[in-house]
Order: C-alpha cells, then structure tokens, then sequence
C-alpha cells in the first residue's frame, strides 16, 4: 500500500473508532439510548464491536506503513 493512502485510511478509521466509543461510553454511562427503537444492551453492544474493528483497522493500516 502506497504511504498517503495508508496514512489517510489509518486516521480515518482510527478517528471514526475513537469518536464512536467515546460517544457510546458517554451514552451508555448517562444510561441513554445508543440507538433509538433498538434493545439498549444490543445497540451498546453492536456499536462496540464496530468501533473496536474500525480502530483495529485503523492500526493495520498504520502498520502497513
């Protein structure tokens, strides 16, 4: 993988990853819904796996470098 994309494709997984779990912390810790409609449990769950692949692809990339 070329250097600018990896960099690019690195911070913005690494951002969306980290700004989704700290916006689902501060949700769940408020006890407020994560997701409307929606099992609360369920969405602060789904929501926590997608940050956490979105920062585990966000290192893979940086590691590429």
């Amino acid at each position: 993988m070329e250097t600018g994309p990896a960099i690019f494709v690195g911070v913005v997984f690494a951002l969306f990853g980290g700004s989704l779990l700290v916006w689902t912390g501060v949700r769940v810790r408020q006890r407020r819904p994560v997701a409307h409609g929606v099992n609360p449990v369920a969405s602060a769950v789904l929501a926590g796996l997608v940050s956490a692949l979105t920062l585990i692809i966000g290192v893979w990339a940086f590691a590429r470098l």
